[in-house]
């Protein structure tokens, strides 16, 4: 028993279980929207499942699928599975359980997230893949994550009879699209020598960069729209000059020379991102002076 809870420690560690905030932020905010306040208690229970259920799928079937690559990659040959601490069918195990987690909490959900949830299951399956056939794995990721808050406004309304999940999906996407480039830019060495078709690897880290900049712009964009058409007051202006400053110093932190500084471009100003949308625009539902 005691290696079993050790398996799962080492587990969620090596997922990164903590960086569902990323993406938990957004989901809540679609549940909010969709409510026009709180949501039920069990909903957000299950909404919350879900996320985690989701997540732990995603990124514990990923870690299967790369683990070839992990091992000869300097940066990551030292994750739990090709450093020899966690089996694959350990993991492969946790990846089942993972989905099948996700797959319970959507159908108590409604009858309309259950049946959209094998479609979210072959997303995120779908993505440990496509770095090897196109180098638009960086958007694939992105739809992954843009499927949780128009999966929560689903989960609260049963249907989409509204373009602000859409649009919040599409802030989703492209915001995580633009950090993923950054993050890959680590690997352009690697990824060049090993065939993988990243988008620094075929347009090197300077244009990785300014294609980078180019999705946040289109997600600071959707953001714009997605004011006008929640018609959320002045708590939601902040949010969206807030977003825009932390992403304009995101990529002030990183240069086409130097990187050192990716680490905290990747995780502090995203954590900040997500939860400063969820304050401003999520507060701005229950406040409008």
């Amino acid at each position: 028993m005691s290696t079993i809870v050790r398996n799962i420690g080492t587990t969620l560690e090596m997922i990164k279980i903590e960086h569902t905030l990323f993406a938990l932020p957004f989901a809540f905010l679609g549940a909010v929207l969709a409510a026009h306040g709180i949501p039920s208690a069990t909903q957000i229970l299950w909404i919350t499942l879900a996320m985690v259920g989701a997540r732990s799928t995603a990124m514990a079937f990923n870690r299967v699928a790369d683990k070839d690559y992990d091992a000869r990659n300097p940066r990551t040959r030292m994750r739990a599975i090709p450093a020899g601490v966690l089996s694959v069918s350990f993991v492969l195990v946790f990846t089942v359980f993972g989905a099948a987690l996700f797959l319970f909490a959507a159908a108590m959900l409604n009858r309309l997230t259950l049946l959209l949830a094998p479609v979210a299951l072959a997303s995120v399956v779908l993505y440990s893949y496509t770095k090897r056939w196109t180098m638009l794995s960086h958007l694939v990721l992105g739809w992954c994550l843009a499927i949780a808050p128009t999966g929560a406004w689903i989960a609260v309304r049963g249907s989409i009879d509204s373009p602000a999940p859409l649009l919040l999906s599409l802030i989703v996407m492209l915001w995580t699209a633009g950090f993923d480039v950054l993050y890959a830019c680590q690997d352009y060495e690697f990824d060049r020598r090993e065939g993988l078709r990243s988008i620094p690897a075929r347009f090197g880290i300077a244009g990785s960069l300014w294609i980078s900049r180019l999705l946040h712009l289109g997600a600071f964009a959707a953001l714009v729209a997605l004011y006008f058409v929640t018609h959320l007051g002045v708590l939601a202006v902040v949010g969206l000059i807030a977003t825009g400053a932390l992403l304009i110093y995101q990529h002030t932190l990183v240069r086409a020379d130097d990187l050192s500084r990716l680490n905290a471009a990747f995780f502090t100003t995203n954590a900040f991102v997500s939860v400063i949308l969820l304050l401003t625009f999520g507060g701005a539902v229950f406040w409008k002076p």
